[in-house]
């Protein structure tokens, strides 16, 4: 009987439209229960009012800023962080819900009869976007998933049970949906709406994703990544050739500075230039996250850059920061000097102020341990000091931009073999055109691989491998703390292994007061033995350093952290769901 409640409940869930972004005349005209596509998609606005519920299947707030992976630190491990996720009983991203909704718009009578082919045609380009994007999702949680076109009936046993489908035939049919979209969306340019320029992007991401994680998981035996790469150089070369989209460059910000001001803002729209799509916010609707009070209060696992991060910012010049010999002694405000400006751009360095309005000022703000486990405290996004210690931040938030564009391309063309330097020039070198660093060099990088870059990722090899270690830092640096890009990356290059590493933060030479920016005032005391009084600083045992009395900043000293390659690269599938589908699989590992 138990049982029997249990596939009632979830075929509900997934039977059940949700139409809650719809118009109040929609739902007053067909109560949700009732929804009937042969009484509605009449207009063009029904089109729109049904589909405008798609946008609420972005990442919202956190999910954007919040990165995990190893470049950004908290007090917290997380599960997936640590090595010791759990197998849910029911959730855990295995929810089908809005691809019912999506597939009940594509499947309607109403929306195939609908008598303008054009206007048809933007809306159903709008849903298989969105189905693009749900699916993508997926695979890149699970691997192999079952692929549903149609809006399945409490009846249709076969699908409701069917097992997983593999890989390919998924990752083919996302293609197939995301080049439908391209071709039937409007060409125009917005922010907050769907475009022709969207779906490009997003199928450049899908595509790089998924044409470097045929090519480094070679134990599934996949082929097909040649594929997936060319199609990920040719949707970026169309938006970076049609589109009108460039590299923001203003200096009309509130710092002067384009790369901070790209997203320390709070609305998009002077930044058009650059972001594709944005998540708007607002204060007048009530429409609000919690950025700043993330980024300020100590009760929300004050986030900071990790070590390895802040050494692979490279010099002013372009010369490695970890060429330098005395490289992992260097205190913080010699580590800062003369270094990509995106590093201070993204950091607390000596002479920061904070934003209030739409300019920088009041005094100079050293670091604050008391918002940051690691020292290297955020400063991306960050806005108004009004807005902090609260979830009642409303600057809008980037979804997609024309630099993980670039990215995507200069990246796809390296793992093919076929990146020249003029490819660079066109895509790697505008990033650093905006912040006034020397072009990346395709065959000095090549000539001379950095060591500690193909450290951290021992997969990379073959001739390009120095230049596609290369476009690894530059994509580390530019889209830190930009939709948990760090975790995607990782996983998709089979570089899972440096979760499992210690996370560390600045050093320190030994007991004594510190002054960060070197101001004239402390901002730390590092002591030996007991705590001594409250000297009005941040006090750090040396119990909190990785040699002795000395060393780097240690966060979770007592956590012990692994990574499992043979089961980490996807996440288990919840139990309950093998009761309500026989025909299902768990992943390999968490049997």
């Amino acid at each position: 009987m138990k049982k029997r409640i249990k596939i009632k409940s979830h075929l509900l869930l997934l039977l059940l439209p949700l139409m809650a972004a719809c118009n109040k005349d929609f739902l007053d005209r067909y109560p949700t229960a009732r929804t009937s596509p042969e009484t509605f998609f009449k207009t063009e606005n029904d089109l729109k009012a049904y589909t405008n519920y798609f946008y609420s299947f972005f990442p919202d707030g956190g999910t954007i800023y919040n990165e995990t992976a190893d470049n950004i630190v908290l007090s917290s491990v997380a599960r997936e962080i640590s090595g010791n996720r759990l197998i849910p009983t029911s959730g855990g991203g295995w929810e089908w819900g809005n691809l019912r909704d999506i597939n009940f718009f594509i499947t309607a009578e109403n929306v195939k009869k609908y008598p303008n082919a054009s206007v048809r045609d933007k809306y159903l380009g709008l849903a298989r976007f969105f189905r693009a994007y749900f699916y993508f999702e997926k695979v890149k949680r699970f691997g192999d998933v079952p692929w549903y076109s149609i809006a399945i009936e409490t009846n249709d046993i076969a699908s409701l049970q069917k097992p997983r489908d593999p890989r390919t035939l998924v990752m083919d049919s996302v293609l197939s949906d995301i080049d439908f979209a391209i071709a039937h969306l409007d060409a125009t340019k917005s922010v907050e709406r769907v475009t022709k320029w969207t779906a490009l992007a997003l199928k450049s991401r899908i595509c790089l994703y998924e044409g470097t994680w045929r090519k480094y998981h070679t134990e599934f035996n996949i082929g097909g990544s040649e594929k997936f790469l060319d199609e990920c150089v040719a949707a970026s070369n169309e938006l970076m050739t049609s589109s009108g989209y460039s590299v923001y460059k203003g200096t009309n910000g509130p710092t002067g500075r384009p790369y901070q001001d790209l997203f320390d803002q709070l609305r998009l729209d002077p930044v058009a230039a650059e972001v594709i799509l944005g998540r708007r916010y607002s204060a007048e609707l009530n429409l609000k996250h919690g950025l700043q009070f993330y980024l300020t209060s100590r009760t929300q696992g004050k986030p900071g850059l990790e070590k390895r991060l802040v050494n692979s910012y490279l010099m002013r010049d372009g010369s490695r920061f970890t060429d330098l010999p005395n490289y992992q002694t260097m205190e913080f405000y010699d580590e800062v000097q003369n270094r990509d400006p995106r590093l201070s751009q993204t950091i607390r360095t000596p002479g920061y102020r904070r934003i209030i309005g739409n300019a920088e000022s009041g005094q100079q703000q050293a670091p604050n341990f008391d918002a940051t486990v690691t020292g290297y405290q955020l400063i991306k996004w960050l806005n108004d000091p009004s807005l902090d210690m609260s979830g009642q931040s409303v600057q809008d938030l980037v979804l997609f931009r024309f630099g993980e564009v670039l990215l995507n391309y200069a990246e796809a063309k390296a793992e093919l073999g076929t990146l020249t330097q003029q490819d660079i020039d066109r895509s790697v070198k505008l990033l650093r055109d905006r912040v006034g660093m020397p072009n990346l060099d395709l065959a000095a990088a090549n000539a001379s691989p950095d060591p500690y870059q193909a450290a951290l990722y021992p997969n990379v090899g073959g001739p390009a491998k120095g230049v596609i270690l290369e476009i690894r830092r530059e994509r580390r640096v530019e889209l830190v703390m930009e939709e948990n890009f760090r975790w995607d990356d990782l996983m998709r290059w089979k570089e899972g292994h440096l979760l499992a590493d210690q996370f560390r933060g600045m050093y320190f030479p030994g007991p004594g007061f510190f002054d960060l920016d070197r101001n004239g005032t402390n901002d730390v005391e590092v002591y030996a033995g007991s705590k001594p009084p409250a000297t009005g600083v941040y006090q750090i045992p040396v119990s909190d350093l990785s040699e002795g009395t000395r060393g780097l900043v240690v966060t979770n000293r007592n956590i012990i952290k692994t990574f499992n390659e043979n089961r980490d690269y996807f996440w288990p599938i919840p139990l309950e769901e093998f009761n309500l589908n026989p025909n299902l699989t768990q992943n390999p590992g968490w049997q």
